[in-house]
């Protein structure tokens, strides 16, 4: 045995020192850190267990229309008290069995699985407690950094601290995902075994416990043999762990387990055209970020009118043809608030949920010129200008370009037409020569003040529509006709709450007359004439197909290209326009196909409006009501066989009566012959005394 020297003694001693003074050092400091790290999450508090969950949008009646769905995903919250025993056992003994007795972090676990992953030099365990993974799946992302590491081991804590075991396990059996975007136990049950949670059998429940290892290996509908695998497993633990017998164990081994594999609530739900919208404007107008939308818990309330919306799909699928490939574009408002109360963005969201109602840019045809006539009506134009129908080619550039616009079937009065009748019977003509007469910038300007939000070309054949325009925002042009000039936006939104049912976003408008009120007045009042067979001339008014309909007071425009139909029309009370025609803008030549628009619109606007009181449109201030020859545009007098009630504003008013029909009244009439009497004397005399 070596005897140590003094030297070596004193400098053993000394080594002895400095390894005890380290080891207090460091003791210490792992002391504070600790205490640290416990006074930050006593400072910090209870965190908000803020579980995701789906958003629910609400209609304007405040009924449930939907339920966001992020990626599929299906939330639903259930006690710990309606959880199958099983189900729980079976997921404390496979994810975390020592989760009553550890306080967030299970430093025995968490060593065995160090010493497993250097043994086979690759991460083969994990070492996450529940609190752990709860904590994760609440306020985390699953990125593999030390700050995620940390920030989760500091929410672990807080959650730890201040929240009872009860409490941890019940939201992490709502939280976990089980595949499918089933997240949480109630939906996972619903999707595989179509029951809720608390009817779960020991065998589905060893099985459900199962997939939240790896839903992608583990969910029976992806293999069904690694599944059962991996109930076995969970079944011989229980045993282990004294949670269930051999035979109980053995019996839900050989168990047979029926799998259903849908959700609970698979269809569609209410409107869905209208409610991608609402996700969209959520985000893009109110900057809330796509999670929160989709998980945060919002309560959205919405203009939706659900019996609009049902009466619009109603009258869409028994107008249209199921063979047909027509395809559509509806929406319905509000005129007076831009409230969206229906809207139908295809024939088949599941087909397409590409909106039509909002997205397609389509030629509006013939319903631009109420547009253009409004313009005309400010600048000296009234229902009584007349100009000729006649075909003609114009000619620019000096003469280097030539447009000749056509009547529908190539019809022309040949004559002149009022402004009135032009509107009723659509004469392109009239339009074109308008549109010229003020310059081609005007209906350009127009279209931004009327909100379109696409550009019109100033360009001669804009006036008939051919630059192209969004449905919503011809609807919602043709609002500030029906609201008396006030300026409204297609509004989807009235009300956004957080989870926690703080209103996070109001809907405001202020009042902004941007129209002259009496000038679309009685823009509104020529527009009543497209039902009116008194402006028939060498061409019927277009709304006289639907006029056996009607049975209030309607104002509209139909618009037809060769690829688009169109009819938007309102009511006091109610707007709506629809388009149909091809996505790919072939030509729609077959006859039914034409009359989807006009069909669709009046029985709509008819069954939408059932048992609302009939209105009128109510005249302005300074506008003044005569009779008129619809033919000519002069005052009518008694004589005149044809004559119509039409309104211009103050100081408008036609001076000149008309009298083509007094004069053809006082036309000579050729004298009849009188008859030769050829009676004897003594007859007349006869006559003649008695």
């Amino acid at each position: 045995m070596e005897i140590l020297t003094d030297s070596q003694i004193r400098k053993t001693k000394k080594y002895l020192r400095a390894i005890i003074f380290i080891s207090l050092v460091f003791s210490v400091f792992i002391l504070f850190f600790l205490l640290g790290l416990f006074t930050y999450a006593k400072i910090k508090g209870p965190p908000p267990l803020a579980v995701p969950q789906s958003t629910l949008i609400y209609s304007a009646n405040e009924e449930v229309i939907g339920e966001s769905s992020h990626g599929g995903q299906k939330r639903y919250w259930v006690k710990l008290n309606d959880i199958s025993p099983a189900m729980i056992d079976a997921t404390l003994v496979i994810e975390d069995k020592n989760f009553y007795e550890h306080h967030g972090f299970d430093l025995k676990r968490i060593a065995g699985a160090a010493i497993a992953d250097i043994k086979a030099m690759a991460k083969v365990q994990g070492a996450s407690t529940i609190s752990q993974q709860y904590a994760r799946n609440l306020f985390l992302t699953h990125d593999k950094t030390w700050t995620r590491k940390l920030n989760e081991a500091l929410y672990t804590l807080r959650i730890e601290m201040n929240y009872s075991k009860e409490k941890i396990l019940e939201g992490y059996m709502n939280t976990i995902y089980y595949g499918h975007g089933a997240y949480g136990i109630q939906a996972a049950s619903q999707f595989y075994f179509g029951k809720d949670a608390n009817e779960l059998t020991l065998a589905e429940s060893a099985l459900l416990a199962g997939i939240p290892k790896g839903p992608s290996h583990y969910s029976p509908l992806s293999s069904f043999e690694k599944s059962k695998e991996r109930q076995d497993i969970i079944l011989n633990t229980m045993v282990k762990e004294q949670k269930i017998t051999n035979e109980e164990a053995e019996q839900a081994k050989e168990a047979k387990l029926k799998i259903v594999g849908e959700h609970e609530h698979q269809q569609i739900e209410m409107a869905p055209y209208f409610q991608d919208v609402v996700k969209h404007q959520l985000q893009t107008q109110l900057g809330i970020d796509e999670k929160t939308v989709e998980l945060g818990g919002l309560k959205v309330y919405t203009t939706l009118n659900p019996k609009h919306q049902k009466v619009a799909e109603k009258v869409i699928n028994e107008e249209m043809d199921p063979e047909s490939e027509v395809q559509i574009g509806f929406a319905s408002m509000n005129p007076k608030n831009g409230y969206v109360t229906a809207l139908v963005g295809g024939r088949n969201y599941e087909e397409s949920p590409y909106n039509r109602a909002v997205q397609a840019i389509r030629q509006p045809g013939s319903t631009i010129k109420p547009l253009l006539y409004y313009e005309a009506l400010e600048s000296g134009f009234t229902p009584s200008t007349t100009m000729k129908s006649e075909l003609t080619t114009f000619t620019f550039d000096d003469g280097k370009s030539k447009y000749t616009p056509h009547n529908y079937n190539n019809k022309y009065a040949n004559d002149k037409i009022t402004l009135a009748q032009a509107i009723a019977v659509s004469d392109n003509v009239y339009a074109v020569k308008t549109h010229l007469f003020l310059g081609e910038e005007v209906l350009a300007k127009a279209a931004e003040k009327f909100g379109l939000s696409t550009k019109i070309k100033p360009i001669p054949s804009s006036a008939l529509g051919t630059s192209g325009a969004r449905v919503i925002d011809m609807v919602n042009a043709y609002n500030m006709f029906a609201n008396g000039g006030v300026k409204v936006e297609p509004v989807f939104i009235t009300r956004v709450e957080d989870f926690t049912g703080k209103v996070i976003y109001e809907h405001e408008w202020e009042k902004e007359q941007v129209l002259d009120p009496d000038v679309a007045f009685v823009m509104t009042h020529m527009l009543t004439g497209i039902f009116d067979p008194k402006l028939n001339d060498y061409s019927t008014v277009t709304g006289i197909t639907i006029r056996k309909h009607i049975t209030r007071h309607y104002a509209g425009k139909s618009g037809t290209t060769n690829t688009d139909n169109w009819m938007i029309g309102f009511s006091p009370q109610l707007t709506a326009g629809i388009w149909t025609g091809y996505d790919k803008g072939k030509d729609i030549t077959a006859i039914a196909d034409k009359r989807y628009a006009k069909e669709i619109w009046v029985h709509f606007m008819e069954e939408a409006l059932k048992g609302e009181p009939i209105k009128t449109f109510k005249p302005t201030n300074d506008v003044v009501g005569v009779k008129v020859n619809p033919h000519n545009g002069k005052l009518a007098t008694k004589d005149c066989s044809s004559q119509r009630f039409t309104y211009f504003v103050k100081g408008t008013v036609p001076t000149e009566y008309c009298t083509d029909q007094l004069e053809e009244k006082n036309k000579e009439i050729p004298k009849k012959e009188e008859k030769k009497d050829d009676q004897p004397w003594y007859k007349k005399f006869k006559e003649w005394l008695f």
